[in-house]
């Protein structure tokens, strides 16, 4: 069966060429842009789902939010609009090149000095989001695409701001959905522990993801050993991170780089960084020390941020889903009903368990 988009007219300048990514809620699709003489994705929602006021206002919260934003590392969002059978769209620029998680895959563990600068600039895109009010509650490796811009190389464009989309493609194993008005979108092997709980969320939550994200590049492993999507939530809450030294005593890692990554992961929120700004400070602060440069370097002042963004549900994971081999699940109003047990499970897996 022929795809009803390709080849066609959108808002009278883009044509649809191909398409890059699929998904439940929808499609991505490469387009031409003639006037322009480029190209452009256009990310399209099913309009079967044009009955589900949550979704639909959550693809326009997500180009909104990206509309708002203008850091280079902040994938620019164009146009937003509906199809004639109605369904809606939003465009934004075309980009060539991997992401975190597919670079790991391919590459394993990351050089330290290339993960730092490109989280220095991952840190950039964050802060102008934070300033803004926007917390992106679901980052990860596959939401962090690197390409290569005005002849930079390892050049990362933060993506899906605004948890309005959830594709296949991008989807990490073990990745859950709420469905209902008010859910969130989650992975739980890089969800903040207070998004497990389901409390009120700040730029802090999304500086924790941050450094399990660098972790990860550094190490090519996660700072836990878990092998379904409860354990990891479980960890978050209550383990402490093996140590990069630890995870790999082999590698050589710059001085001071294990302390600021340990900080980033600290269990209480006032704890870690305050701001993308200041984990970008004390990652360039480790560069400077590594080059014989700068002073000592910056660990958290605990001094808490303010909240930004309303309590999000805790999230349900489900049992037995191994990370390597289950794909991403949909879960239903089931699981909105059992949000109370899902807080009840957590709490039985407190220190005292």
């Amino acid at each position: 069966m022929s795809d009803p988009y390709l080849g066609k007219e959108v808002a009278g300048q883009f044509r649809i060429v191909e398409k890059i990514g699929k998904g439940g809620m929808g499609a991505v699709y490469k387009a031409e842009q003639p006037d322009m003489n480029r190209y452009v994705a256009i990310k399209i929602l099913h309009s079967r789902y044009l009955t589900r006021s949550d979704l639909v206002s959550r693809f326009r919260r997500e180009a909104r939010a990206m509309s708002q934003l203008s850091h280079p590392n902040t994938a620019r969002v164009f146009l937003y609009g509906q199809l004639d059978d109605g369904a809606c769209y939003f465009v934004m620029e075309h980009l060539v090149g991997q992401n975190l998680a597919q670079i790991v895959r391919a590459q394993g563990a990351m050089e330290p000095k290339r993960a730092i600068r490109i989280m220095i600039q991952v840190c950039g895109a964050l802060e102008e989001a934070h300033q803004a009010g926007i917390v992106h509650r679901d980052l990860k490796p596959e939401n962090i695409f690197v390409t290569t811009q005005g002849g930079i190389r390892d050049f990362p464009k933060v993506l899906d701001f605004g948890l309005a989309k959830v594709t296949e493609r991008q989807m990490r194993p073990g990745s859950m959905v709420l469905t209902q008005q008010g859910m969130v979108f989650g992975t739980p092997e890089f969800m903040s522990p207070e998004q497990a709980h389901g409390k009120t969320l700040d730029a802090r939550s999304d500086i924790y993801s941050l450094g399990i994200i660098l972790y990860e590049l550094l190490t090519g492993k996660l700072p836990f050993d878990a092998k379904q999507p409860i354990e990891y939530i479980q960890l978050h809450v209550n383990a402490t991170p093996i140590p990069l030294s630890e995870r790999c005593p082999d590698a050589t890692f710059p001085p001071g780089l294990e302390d600021v990554v340990m900080a980033s992961l600290a269990k209480k929120p006032e704890e870690r960084y305050a701001s993308a700004a200041d984990f970008a400070a004390a990652l360039e602060s480790v560069l400077q020390a590594e080059a014989g440069e700068g002073g000592p370097i910056s660990l958290p002042t605990p001094i808490p941020a303010a909240p930004m963004s309303d309590p999000a549900p805790p999230i349900k994971p489900l049992r037995g889903a191994e990370r390597p081999k289950t794909p991403w699940v949909m879960l239903g109003v089931g699981v909105v009903l059992a949000v109370a047990g899902v807080i009840a499970l957590l709490a039985a897996f407190g220190p005292g368990s």
